[in-house]
């Protein structure tokens, strides 16, 4: 895993935009309605959906970065070891130091997209701002959580190791 300052940013951009990317193909398809399709639900889902997701995850991406190299990582470490050591079994301090993480980086990114979309360019009264991350944050958390822990982070892992696949701890 990464040992050098540059290795931990190319790292965390590629989680950074393996997690904005399919939460925003999730909310955007949310927006559009395909929950609520008849029977189908996503599965109903067009490519439209994946490009308007695009125009949002450059800078959402960008947003996941701060907030997890400012302190959501560091909160997920906290968390992982409030439970267990670096010598317990490696893999289940990585569960419980993702799931700090997560739990840590939803409401902060539910937060974000609250003000950006609802507030900002949505044009919601900022007193209903509570009201409205609660709800992201209800709407978030099972997709933000499962993604990570099944998706997100194997694939960061995989595409880290094809870039610096000499310097790979073994």
């Amino acid at each position: 895993m990464p040992k050098t300052k540059f290795q931990k940013v190319v790292f965390g951009l590629i989680m950074s935009y393996s997690m904005a990317y399919p939460m925003e193909v999730y909310n955007v398809a949310i927006k559009m309605g395909f929950n609520l399709s008849n029977g189908l639900g996503f599965s109903s889902m067009t490519n439209q959906v994946f490009l308007e997701a695009l125009k949002e995850v450059w800078y959402m991406g960008l947003i996941v970065f701060a907030f997890s190299s400012l302190w959501g990582n560091k909160m997920g470490e906290k968390f992982a070891n409030k439970y267990c050591t670096e010598n317990d079994n490696p893999y289940f301090y990585r569960i419980m130091r993702q799931a700090g993480t997560v739990a840590v980086m939803c409401p902060s990114m539910s937060l974000a997209a609250s003000v950006i979309f609802n507030v900002i360019l949505g044009g919601s009264p900022v007193f209903q701002l509570p009201a409205i991350w609660a709800g992201m944050v209800i709407k978030n958390f099972p997709m933000a959580f499962f993604w990570n822990m099944f998706g997100a982070t194997g694939f960061t892992r995989f595409v880290y190791g094809l870039i610096f696949k000499n310097k790979k701890d073994k």
